[in-house]
């Protein structure tokens, strides 16, 4: 599984960094946002590109877990 931080970060950044890393095809990622509308954001742009993703918030951040 493929682990992404990009807290601090503003859209579009974190999809931007979700697509380069899905050029690996692997099965599984998780990325770690701490705002709303980047967690929506990578949220829609991960089901777009087929995987389901689960949310866990803790503490103002987000963990998208995605997979295949």
């Amino acid at each position: 599984m493929k682990q992404l931080d990009a807290r601090g970060l503003s859209c579009p950044e974190p999809v931007v960094m979700l697509q380069k890393a899905m050029a690996a095809k692997e099965n599984a990622y998780e990325i770690i946002v701490d705002n709303t509308a980047s967690r929506e954001n990578v949220t829609r742009y991960a089901k777009h590109q087929g995987y389901e993703v689960q949310c866990t918030e803790k503490a103002g951040e987000y963990t998208l877990s995605i997979t295949k």
